[in-house]
């Protein structure tokens, strides 16, 4: 537990969530190195570091390298190594190799990370810590018995059930099944999806609620034992298990959101967890009754709504925990006023299945502003979408006194936008701020499938579009050819 000083921090990712993390290092004084793949070589990120190392021709493999990172750390005299969000992040690969190089990992201990990064473990560490949980079971053996198994479990809780990764993550290795015929046939290919993607063929059954909300709570803990919560996110609005937009706090009873933070501590306790961390839970929402779903044992694409409801910077937090140091936030600082929403604007068309527009160029770029609008993004006019990575373009993150003040400031913060190129989320976001169900706060994981006409939103207006373009010309070129 002795304090560890950090000088030099290694980002090991892209895009917007490390210039958000170069963000805070550079409040902190330290210094920023980041790595960079072929294709980023113009990436806004590599621009702002103090350092920048390339290590390799891409795409994705070599920011996933384990070893490539750690090397890249030792050779830039980088102290510490901050993972961001995404697949190195929940690899404990990297904590451990981080251990044995004597570099400081920004995040949860390795043991830690690959207890909660199984699903199973995971749910027996909740279990001792007295959490709620959905039916459910262990690893299925594999053959004929797992499938008996699985099918003895169906027919006791009743379909439909989820046939989900024991090291899945991010929503991947999940699978919803409605009748016997169905478990037979997925459970073999549930396997192959699970070895490919994750290196581990484990999976196991629980029981499907149906149209629940996704709720979740952010921790932080230190070495020295002490846990406190940030408050809670509804994350409900998702697309094959996939975030699209989150909202702080969740709209739910006091005394419901107090026995899931309680819940979130002891869980977090429990694993002997250490650094930002995020518990999650899936709600009835008719009945408010909750049950333990995972834990994250990294920073969350959302973290943002949280960060600016409770003033709190959890990067920040994550440095000075790596460090040794002792969390000093009072539990009077954690007052959840008001409402935050962030979108993540894609570069996708949401008409078309959410397509990506790689390969697309962005004409013009034009970002709002004004009270209560964050932006976190990589994005800038001339930025080519890139075919290799995902579609981010910039995060909004939009805060209001109330839930009414806070919608109509997304919706005007959206219409503040000027994108010319790529089609993007925006007017898809746009349709659901003004459908009713949205607007009265009534939604759950099925809400896009109940929903489909927040897909019939107009075209955007290309005169709209056609003026954004000439007035950045007007800006690169300090004159107005239309003029004259």
């Amino acid at each position: 537990m002795a304090s560890r000083r950090i000088k030099r921090v290694l980002i090991a990712n892209r895009g917007e969530i490390a210039l958000r993390i170069m963000r805070t290092v550079k409040e902190m004084e330290l210094e920023a190195v980041v790595v960079y793949e072929k294709p980023d070589s113009d990436a806004y990120y590599v621009r702002l570091a103090d350092h920048a190392l390339l290590i390799g021709d891409g795409p994705r493999k070599d920011y996933l390298d384990v070893e490539k990172i750690v090397w890249a750390a030792k050779k830039s005299n980088c102290d510490a190594i901050h993972p961001g969000y995404g697949f190195l992040s929940e690899n404990p690969d990297l904590p451990e190799a981080c251990e044995r190089e004597g570099v400081i990992f920004i995040g949860p201990p390795a043991n830690v990370m690959r207890d909660l990064g199984n699903k199973v473990t995971a749910r027996e560490i909740m279990e001792r810590a007295g959490l709620p949980f959905i039916p459910g079971t262990s690893n299925l053996p594999k053959g004929e018995a797992g499938i008996e198994e699985a099918i003895r479990f169906a027919e006791r809780v009743g379909y439909p059930v989820m046939i989900k990764a024991a090291s899945g993550g991010g929503g991947r290795g999940i699978r919803k099944v409605l009748n016997e015929g169905e478990l037979i046939s997925q459970i073999p290919l549930a396997r192959a999806e699970a070895l490919s993607a994750f290196k581990d063929e484990n999976i196991y059954l629980e029981k499907c609620i149906e149209a629940p909300r996704h709720v979740e709570i952010q921790v932080l803990a230190d070495e020295h034992g002490q846990v406190i919560h940030l408050g809670s996110r509804d994350c409900s609005i998702q697309r094959r298990h996939q975030k699209l937009l989150e909202i702080a706090p969740a709209d739910l009873p006091s005394s419901v959101l107090s026995a899931m933070y309680e819940a979130a501590i002891k869980g977090a306790k429990e694993a002997g967890y250490v650094n930002a961390g995020t518990v999650e839970f899936l709600v009835d929402s008719r009945t408010n009754e909750f049950w333990f779903m995972e834990m994250n044992t990294r920073l969350q694409v959302e973290h943002t709504v949280t960060e600016e409801l409770t003033g709190v910077d959890i990067v920040r937090n994550q440095i000075l925990i790596a460090q040794g140091g002792k969390l000093d936030i009072p539990e009077e600082r954690i007052r959840l006023y008001g409402k935050a929403i962030q979108v993540r604007i894609n570069a996708e068309d949401p008409k078309n299945n959410f397509m990506p527009e790689g390969g697309k160029r962005v004409e013009v770029y034009q970002s709002p502003g004004g009270p209560g609008v964050r932006l976190d993004g990589a994005v800038y006019q001339g930025y080519k979408i890139p075919t290799e990575y995902d579609s981010l373009l910039v995060k909004m993150t939009v805060r209001g006194y109330d839930w009414e003040q806070t919608l109509q400031r997304l919706k005007r913060a959206l219409q503040g936008f000027v994108i010319v190129g790529p089609k993007t989320t925006i007017p898809f976001y746009l349709a659901i701020c003004d459908e009713p169900d949205f607007r009265r706060g009534k939604f759950d994981t099925s809400y896009l499938e109940t929903h489909p006409e927040v897909f019939s939103y107009p075209e955007p207006e290309r005169e709209i579009a056609k003026l954004g373009k000439l007035i950045a010309e007007i800006h690169a070129r300090k004159i107005n050819k239309y003029a004259y």
